[in-house]
């Protein structure tokens, strides 16, 4: 079945159902941090920008029900980090987060204390306004990450603090990634529609392609996510996380220099029924 484009397909999702919505909200995407509610909207919109019952209780299921899991892994990896790189264990940076507001995401630090962030704003710029796969500076080395941080990032594991962002109702386990302030900014009014739900740990972007997707086409399933998020989408793409890390690892190890040539990897009907309903 041959994909129609989201933004092409102005009916898709109920587009003339939240015009008056976006019309409303305009003023709100412009003040770019924004903490504002929305308020006295009705409906389905309503509907759309609220966090669901069932997505607070799934995160904190899942957060109580893994801890066997997650902790031991926590203790050890904090341990790694301390040793192989003198600094703070956790890194904090302020991202936008659910309605535009900030919080302070955390992670494992898998940088050295003083790296340099402008490479990373540039390298992000690049791929913003170009139509390359969203291919991180990792792969192709980094001289700022810590001994092992390839490998912590690779696994996702250096992401596991922001199960704290998750008990705080900051994020959810299923949603788009958090951006930064910087990116933010260079956000299109409708890329900013993917704000309308708690961003996530993980997503349908990242079981979907990820690093072989473009800036587009990662906007694409974010905003299809914004739109079709329910208790078995996210359960799905739970499930399908685990199998997404594993092809991450594997294109690293295989050293890719040329992304361009590696098609994004689908959950079988997942994308094609989100954005062709």
């Amino acid at each position: 079945m041959k994909r129609r484009s989201y933004y092409q397909n102005q009916n898709t999702f109920g587009f003339r159902a939240i015009t008056k919505l976006r019309e409303r909200t305009n003023h709100i995407y412009e003040n770019r941090h924004s903490s504002e509610s929305f308020v006295r909207i009705d409906s389905a919109a309503t509907a759309r920008i609220r966090v669901p019952s069932w997505k607070r209780m799934l995160d904190i299921c899942f957060i109580l029900t893994g801890a066997i899991l997650w902790l031991p892994a926590w203790l050890m990896i904090a341990v790694f980090v301390k040793i192989v790189s003198p600094g703070p264990i956790l890194f904090k940076q302020e991202r936008i987060g659910h309605l535009g507001k900030k919080f302070q995401c955390l992670k494992f630090r898998t940088m050295t204390v003083d790296a340099d962030t402008n490479v990373h704003r540039q390298h992000l710029n690049q791929l913003m306004v170009s139509n390359q796969p969203m291919k991180k500076l990792d792969g192709a080395g980094d001289a700022r990450l810590i001994p092992g941080g390839l490998w912590l990032r690779s696994l996702g594991v250096d992401e596991l603090p922001q199960l704290i962002n998750i008990f705080r109702g900051e994020m959810s386990l299923v949603g788009p990634r958090p951006s930064v302030a910087y990116e933010y900014e260079m956000f299109q009014p409708n890329h900013r529609r993917r704000c309308e739900t708690l961003p996530g740990l993980t997503g349908l972007w990242q079981v979907n392609g990820k690093n072989r997707t473009t800036f587009e086409q990662m906007m694409e399933l974010d905003l299809a996510y914004v739109e079709k998020k329910s208790l078995f989408l996210d359960l799905k793409i739970i499930f399908w996380t685990l199998p997404a890390v594993l092809l991450q690892v594997w294109d690293i190890k295989m050293g890719r220099k040329a992304g361009a040539k590696a098609k994004p990897v689908k959950i079988i009907g997942l994308e094609v029924a989100l954005l062709n309903s």
